[in-house]
């Protein structure tokens, strides 16, 4: 008889013993790491004791958003007198701004304010806005409630195209120096506010203002802020008070022309794929297989800082991304908003073909739009949408302009930290957290001349509220335009601060 071993239960016990002991020991460490998982929000400082005048400053934002200033792709249908307009009303609504601080208009349209500090070795900070606005799209006028460019004041709200995109944040602004300039503040630090023109179109406003600032030899800044993300309440689970989204980083942009080229001829008599048929194939495969995604960079920086905040049940899960990051990762997929967080994006956004429905596509063409996430590059992009299609008859070409991802500004930085530390004075149940801007703001002109650049307004939005953003009712409501400008005085104050 042949010896068989240790008896099977014996080995079995052995291993069940083992695993348990595994275990028990993962479990160890998930407790022992989230006991550490401790809050990252700066200590509450003190309140703030700014008082805002916030039926000026509403009177104010109502009159700008009068002036219909939008940007168009087509140029030629700008209305340069809505923009020399709002000019003319900055002045009559700010004098001590226009009196005591130099004012260029650059590019036409765009406006750089100096206010010069008392120590002109601190590198400049700089505040950032845009006066243009997006159309509203034709047809759509009707389901307003209030009309686009009247700025109604209703229901404490201020209605109308740009209240929070981006006029609400200009006027914060100006509002926050003009009182400042009123009280008899004097800055150490020069302060720079630029508001460019063009923003939503390509931003010649805002490069126009670097290039001034550097022909004057300003080289570096101490900080840039701009526009980009808000506080939001209700959109991360488990995160009951608002949460300050402060965008350290903006993702790259690029768009990708696909064409094919057929033989033409009618349609009775096809070939077994036309051009249309193979460039279809293509989009399909660019949908089916998107750039990996991950927990990392900014995403994973931004579930730390909200972990903590969330119930125990959660803040295990986030404690313990070294084991649970898959698990975070699909659920982050499961959203669109999430998933732009943690991969570059896809989007297939235009199509053409043959111009009649019996005539087979001479040429077919296509665009795909990618957001591209820092870490990823624009050849990184490309190379990948050639590998995925594989297709020699599909041409690819890259349409300008393509920008690369920005630089990643340092979430432990003293300057992040005092912004933090703003947010919470002027909302002090802000939990604050860095975070990455999924579109393109003016910023971008600027890397290279600060490491700090933060994208954020003070907004506070529900869920429902975010698609009033280049949609139908937007609005910016009393609270926030208050909030705003404390925020931005608040922000100077602070900056000044020994």
């Amino acid at each position: 008889m042949c010896h068989v071993g240790p008896d099977d239960g014996e080995i079995m016990k052995k291993v069940l013993t083992a695993l348990a002991a595994l275990l028990g020991a993962v479990v160890v460490v998930l407790l022992i790491n989230t006991a550490r998982f401790g809050s990252k929000q700066v200590p509450p400082p003190p309140a703030s004791t700014v008082v805002v005048d916030v039926k000026r400053a509403a009177s104010h934002l109502s009159e700008a958003v009068r002036f219909k200033t939008i940007s168009h792709q087509d140029r030629s249908k700008v209305d340069a007198e809505e923009f020399r307009g709002l000019h003319a009303f900055l002045e009559r609504a700010f004098p001590q701004v226009h009196q005591k601080l130099q004012k260029d208009v650059v590019a036409e349209h765009s406006l750089l304010f100096t206010w010069k500090g008392t120590d002109p070795a601190l590198a400049p900070a700089m505040l950032m806005a845009h006066m243009d606005v997006v159309p509203v799209e034709a047809g759509t006028e009707e389901q307003w409630t209030h009309p686009p460019f009247e700025g109604r004041e209703v229901d404490g709200y201020i209605w109308g195209r740009g209240s929070i995109d981006d006029k609400g944040g200009m006027m914060a602004i100006l509002e926050a120096v003009e009182m400042l300039l009123e009280k008899g503040h004097a800055p150490r630090r020069t302060f720079l506010m630029a508001f460019g023109h063009d923003e939503e179109v390509i931003g010649n406003g805002a490069a126009a203002i670097r290039d001034l600032l550097v022909s004057r030899g300003v080289k570096s800044l101490h900080y840039v802020n701009d526009e980009g993300l808000l506080m939001v309440q209700g959109v991360i689970q488990g995160v009951g008070p608002p949460v300050g989204a402060l965008g350290v980083a903006q993702k790259g942009y690029l768009s990708v022309e696909l064409v094919v080229n057929g033989e033409g001829g009618h349609s009775s008599m096809p070939p077994p794929h036309t051009a249309v048929g193979i460039l279809s194939t293509a989009i399909h495969r660019l949908e089916a297989n998107p750039m990996p995604a991950s927990i990392s960079g900014v995403a994973r920086r931004l579930f730390e800082h909200v972990g903590p905040e969330m119930p125990l049940s959660r803040k295990i899960v986030f404690a313990n991304l070294w084991l649970l990051s898959p698990v975070v990762k699909q659920l982050a997929l499961g959203k669109n908003s999430t998933a732009a967080l943690i991969r570059t994006t896809t989007a297939a956004t235009m199509f053409e073909g043959s111009v009649k429905e019996n005539v087979l596509p001479i040429r077919a063409r296509a665009v795909v739009n990618f957001r591209i996430l820092p870490g990823d590059t624009v050849a990184s992009v490309v190379e990948h949408v050639k590998d995925v299609i594989d297709d020699e008859r599909v041409q690819v070409q890259v349409l300008p302009p393509a920008n690369e991802p920005s630089a990643v500004s340092d979430d432990s930085a003293p300057n992040f930290a005092m912004f933090a530390r703003t947010l919470r004075q002027v909302e002090p149940s802000a939990v604050v957290a860095p975070s990455l801007v999924v579109s393109a703001t003016d910023a971008r002109h600027y890397e290279g001349m600060s490491n700090d650049i933060y994208r954020f307004r003070p907004f506070l939005l529900q869920n429902e509220d975010i698609k009033r953003i280049h949609g139908t009712n937007e609005r910016a409501s009393l609270q926030d335009v208050e909030r705003l400008v404390k925020f931005y005085a608040q922000l100077i104050l602070n900056t000044d601060a020994p």
